[in-house]
């Protein structure tokens, strides 16, 4: 089995949990994720099986889309809810400011990856040491939020909770953004709820359980929720090639290229057979275009 499953991960169990229980209900040991979720977040975890996994590092670069709730006059040690409180106040802030200070964010900023996350610095996970209770330092990223909606918030017993929609670029914590945010507005704030609802080509709609997995690994069903690798370069242009060309191309020749169309750098291209065997990259010379291979899958 080569391909993707676009799983619903559920709160409370790790990534690496959700790739566990792929290996147990497909029998393969190459398998990986594409973007890892908090134990406390659920939402959309593409899983790459078999040659699929290849397709990691390129799932990892795409933005991705979540629902977030962020609870203010809370500060934690871990910038989410789960947490230990280091301070806590009762805001008193309007929606407009609130509003305002969340669409604040759009756009690109630097952001201070947490303490609590899986960069390594020093050969070190960074979780590893905030576990031991050290602090090191930390260089800022820059990250891009492509928008922030808030879609509601409510007041009771003087807690403020907010929840935002957030389309951004990849290496966002959400944590940290609501942190920000709390900070921005001179109360404190931590994230108390996060839904991934999609990641690149792959939506919250078409996610599947664990639960629905198994059922369909016994009844034999399974192969009908893998998605084909080719679906994380759906945005490029496609080429395929005829059987003697094919057999250039994986032999790692570059071979002629002559869709004056493509306007890309990369290419999706498939053999004879319509299977998909590589993403290419478009080159060229004085006496034209060319096509060689970037990634084989």
């Amino acid at each position: 089995m080569d391909g993707i499953i676009n799983v619903l991960k559920p709160p409370g169990m790790t990534s690496f949990d959700v790739v566990s229980h792929l290996r147990a209900i497909t029998g393969i040991r190459k398998i990986g994720h594409a973007g890892t979720l908090d134990p406390m977040a659920a939402g959309v975890l593409p899983v790459c099986i078999g040659r699929a996994a290849k397709a990691v590092e390129f799932l990892t670069d795409k933005d991705k889309l979540y629902r977030a709730e962020l609870t203010l006059g809370i500060t934690t040690d871990t910038q989410d809810i789960t947490g230990s409180i280091l301070s806590r106040i009762t805001p008193d802030i309007d929606d407009d400011e609130i509003v305002g200070a969340v669409a604040s964010f759009e756009g690109k900023y630097m952001q201070l990856p947490p303490m609590h996350s899986a960069i390594r610095i020093g050969g070190r996970k960074l979780y590893e040491l905030a576990r031991e209770g050290k602090v090191v330092e930390r260089q800022k990223r820059e990250v891009n939020i492509y928008s922030a909606k808030v879609l509601h918030i409510s007041r009771e017993n003087g807690a403020i909770k907010v929840l935002f929609d957030v389309s951004c670029s990849k290496g966002t914590y959400i944590r940290t953004l609501c942190a920000d945010v709390g900070e921005k507005l001179g109360c404190g704030g931590c994230m108390s709820f996060l839904l991934r609802l999609g990641a690149g080509p792959f939506s919250i709609d078409d996610a599947v359980t664990l639960e629905e997995l198994y059922q369909r690994q016994q009844n034999g069903t399974l192969e009908e929720v893998v998605t084909g690798v080719d679906h994380v370069f759906s945005g490029l242009k496609a080429h395929k090639l005829d059987e003697a060309l094919e057999k250039k191309f994986i032999n790692g020749m570059h071979v002629p290229f002559s869709d004056d169309g493509a306007d890309k750098e990369n290419i999706r291209v498939y053999g004879a057979d319509g299977r998909f065997i590589a993403l290419g990259t478009i080159a060229g010379t004085k006496s034209g275009k060319y096509l060689k291979v970037k990634k084989f899958f």
